[in-house]
């Protein structure tokens, strides 16, 4: 698996947004357009894009299914289809179901990874690793749940290891505190994460700038395949191209 960089869309309300570590109260909205979004990277050579339905997350069942099956029907319309990675509210088979069969390529189980393990079990023995991916988003290494509204007392490594037997390949790791800062990833974490679980990694949280990115896909031969960027691609901090000028996949 070659080290990529996945252009961020988080929706909230039908808008592009980014929120400042997970909180709702402080949103940024970068467009009224989603689907534009998506259009915009892909026109910009993103080889995958990272979708997020914030309003899913927190309420726990898609909002903004419609807005990404159009994703990828712009994709296909277009001639250029970019996958798609969505994630935000997926507890159950019949939602994923729904997500897999519009066209979507991967999606990213979070908050069912810990509090219902036979819905996780039985989505890998379906879908397989490939195609559905893990999302822990962390504090200190712990899994938050719920939209990051709550923090479970389970380690992260510990809810890899399990997983991993029953299938699980690939691991979206978010830092809370990092997300939307702006301030650097926290590669050591991730890094250990990574190691002590033995299972890949996409990096999300906290990349600022193209420096970032490199480093972290520095790190690829430990386990950390990717890395989620947002808030640096809507602020211009780093671009997609400079990013390809690297030799770095997007």
């Amino acid at each position: 698996m070659n080290f990529t960089v996945y252009p961020a869309i988080d929706m909230r309300g039908g808008k592009c947004v980014r929120l400042f570590k997970g909180d709702f109260a402080q949103e940024t909205v970068y467009h009224e357009d989603p689907v534009s979004v998506y259009k915009q990277w892909v026109e910009q050579g993103a080889k995958f894009v990272h979708v997020v339905d914030l309003d899913g997350a927190k309420d726990g069942k898609p909002a903004h299914l419609e807005v990404a099956t159009a994703m990828v029907q712009a994709g296909q319309q277009d001639g250029h289809q970019t996958p798609v990675q969505y994630g935000g509210g997926i507890r159950s088979m019949e939602t994923l179901a729904q997500i897999l069969d519009a066209g979507i390529d991967r999606a990213i189980i979070g908050t069912s990874a810990v509090e219902d393990k036979q819905f996780v079990k039985q989505a890998l023995e379906t879908y397989g690793g490939e195609r559905v991916v893990i999302g822990l988003d962390c504090r200190n290494g712990y899994v938050a749940t719920k939209g990051w509204l709550e923090t479970a007392e389970v380690k992260a490594v510990d809810v890899a290891r399990e997983l991993k037997e029953w299938g699980a390949k690939i691991f979206v790791y978010t830092d809370i505190s990092r997300d939307g800062t702006l301030t650097g990833p926290n590669i050591e974490e991730m890094l250990h994460f990574a190691e002590e679980a033995e299972v890949e990694v996409i990096a999300s949280g906290g990349v600022s700038n193209l420096q970032d990115i490199k480093d972290l896909a520095d790190q690829k031969a430990q386990g950390i395949v990717g890395a989620i960027v947002g808030k640096a691609l809507y602020t211009n901090a780093v671009t997609l191209q400079q990013v390809k000028e690297e030799g770095i996949e997007c």
